[in-house]
């Protein structure tokens, strides 16, 4: 970056996803995921779209090694496509149980990984693969 010049600005990460079946992707991220609906617009011929809030954005860019290193460790073989969403929560099994109650399929369970978070695969609706992930140590642990 040049010294003179200011940082760039980035105020949001906005994930668009095309939805074949939009209502069930809208009831699975909004209701059973439980992310708050921020916005809904519609259009001229049935076109629609929900934005939702989830929380805060980061994007991780990742080489083919360590996509290959997190696919074993989360799910023991390579299942993730080049890309794949993932979301924090305050419980992994009970958010892992409730998304696969309503339509998800596991990959695998919540399972311990060794950067200590507890992390599950689902293949979701939209087409979208998924991470569920709860941290089980605060940055501050972690840095001891």
């Amino acid at each position: 970056m040049v010294a003179d010049s200011p940082a760039p600005v980035v105020r949001q990460l906005r994930l668009v996803v095309e939805a074949a079946d939009h209502e069930a992707a809208v009831a699975f991220f909004r209701d059973a995921l439980g992310l708050p609906e921020e916005a809904a617009f519609s259009g001229e011929g049935d076109a629609r779209v929900v934005i939702l809030d989830a929380g805060r954005a980061t994007l991780e860019i990742a080489n083919p090694a360590q996509k290959r290193l997190i696919d074993e460790v989360e799910v023991g073989r390579q299942v993730a496509p080049r890309i794949r969403v993932a979301f924090e929560v305050d419980d992994a099994e009970a958010t892992t149980a409730r998304l696969v109650a309503a339509g998800a399929s596991e990959i695998a369970p919540p399972t311990r990984t060794p950067w200590q978070s507890l992390n599950s695969r689902l293949d979701a609706p939209a087409d979208l693969h998924i991470t569920i992930f709860q941290e089980l140590v605060t940055p501050d642990e972690g840095a001891r």
